[in-house]
C-alpha cells in the first residue's frame, strides 16, 4: 500500500513539474508586466527623472485628456478610428470578394492563392519599409505611375503631408490585412454544404438570394469572430505606421500605439502605461459590446 502511495506521489510530483513551466512562463513574461505595467500608469515614472518616482494617482490619465494645443491625445484617437474603420472595411470587403473567387478551384488558383497570402507571412516592418520606399516623394513607384497616367503632374511627398501621411499608412496596411480574411472565409466557404445550393438552384434562387439566404448564414460566426479579431488585431498593430512615418510629420499619422511607442522613447513611462491601460479599456468595452450587439453565443464560438 505504501508502495502504491509513494508511486502515485512520484507520478504527481513529475506531473506538476511538467506542467510547472507552463504557468511560470505566462506568470513571468505576461501576468507580471501586465500587473507591473498597470501600476506604472498610477506613477511619475520618467527614467529621466528616476530619484523622482512616485505615485501620483490619475494625475497621468488628466494629462491625456486635458484640452490644449500641446496634447495630441484627442487627434490620435481620431486617427486610431480611422486607421480602425477604413482598414477594417476594405480588407473585410475584398478579402470576402477574393475568398469567393478561391471557393471553387480553377486552373492556376494555387498561384493565385499563393499570391494572395504571401504578404501575411511578411514582417509588418518589412512591409512598412517597403511602402514607405513606394510612396517616396521623389523616387516611389506611387508617383511614377500616377505621372505616367497622367492623373498628377508633380511628384506628391505621400508620407511628408499631415494629409496623406495617415491615408497612405491606411492603404498599406489594408494590403496587408486582407490575406486574413482571405484565408479564413475561403476555409468556412468551402465548409458550406452544397446540397444546400442544389435545393436553391432547383427552387430558382437567383445568385443574390443564394449568397444572402445560403451563404452569409452558414459562415456568420466566421465572419463575426474574423471581424472582432481584426479590429483588436489594427488597432494594436502599430508597425507600419512607425516604420513609415514614424507617427509624422507632426504627429498627423499617429495612433494610439505608436503615440504610446514613442512615450516609451521618450522613456515617460507613467504617461506610455496609462495609454496602455486606456487601450485595454477600450478593447474590453468594444468586444463587450460587439458581442452583445451582434448576439454572438457560445455555440457559435
Amino acid at each position: 500500500m505504501k508502495q502504491k502511495s509513494r508511486l502515485q506521489w512520484k507520478r504527481a510530483c513529475f506531473i506538476f513539474l511538467m506542467v510547472l513551466p507552463a504557468i511560470i512562463i505566462p506568470i513571468i513574461f505576461t501576468y507580471y508586466p501586465m500587473i507591473r505595467g498597470s501600476m506604472m500608469a498610477f506613477q511619475s515614472y520618467n527614467l529621466m527623472n528616476i530619484k523622482n518616482i512616485k505615485w501620483v494617482g490619475f494625475d497621468n490619465f488628466k494629462k491625456l485628456f486635458e484640452h490644449s494645443a500641446s496634447n495630441t491625445f484627442y487627434s490620435t484617437m481620431w486617427n486610431t478610428v480611422k486607421w480602425v474603420g477604413i482598414s477594417l472595411l476594405f480588407q473585410f470587403v475584398t478579402g470576402f470578394a477574393m475568398a469567393l473567387l478561391l471557393k471553387k478551384k480553377f486552373k492556376g488558383s494555387g498561384v493565385y492563392q499563393g499570391l494572395i497570402f504571401f504578404p501575411w507571412a511578411v514582417s509588418g516592418f518589412i512591409i512598412g519599409i517597403m511602402w514607405r520606399w513606394m510612396f517616396n516623394g521623389t523616387s516611389g513607384v506611387i508617383n511614377d505611375l500616377l505621372m505616367k497616367l497622367h492623373l498628377i503632374r508633380l511628384p506628391v511627398g505621400w508620407l511628408a503631408g499631415k494629409n496623406t501621411a495617415l491615408y497612405s499608412c491606411i492603404i498599406a496596411n489594408i494590403w496587408y490585412g486582407i490575406p486574413f480574411f482571405t484565408i479564413m472565409i475561403t476555409a468556412a466557404l468551402r465548409g458550406v454544404p452544397e446540397e444546400l445550393y442544389e435545393a436553391a438552384d432547383v427552387d430558382g434562387a437567383s445568385p443574390i438570394q443564394k449568397f444572402s439566404g445560403i451563404t452569409v448564414p452558414c459562415i456568420r460566426s466566421v465572419l463575426l469572430l474574423t471581424v472582432l479579431l481584426r479590429v483588436i488585431w489594427i488597432f494594436n498593430f502599430p508597425d507600419l505606421i512607425y516604420s513609415m512615418t514614424q507617427g509624422g510629420p507632426a504627429g498627423s499619422s499617429n495612433i494610439i500605439t505608436s503615440y504610446m511607442m514613442q512615450l516609451v522613447q521618450s522613456l515617460d513611462y507613467g504617461m506610455a502605461s496609462a495609454v496602455g491601460v486606456l487601450c485595454i479599456l477600450f478593447l474590453v468595452i468594444f468586444a463587450s459590446f460587439y458581442l452583445t450587439l451582434t448576439k454572438y453565443t457560445d455555440k457559435e464560438a
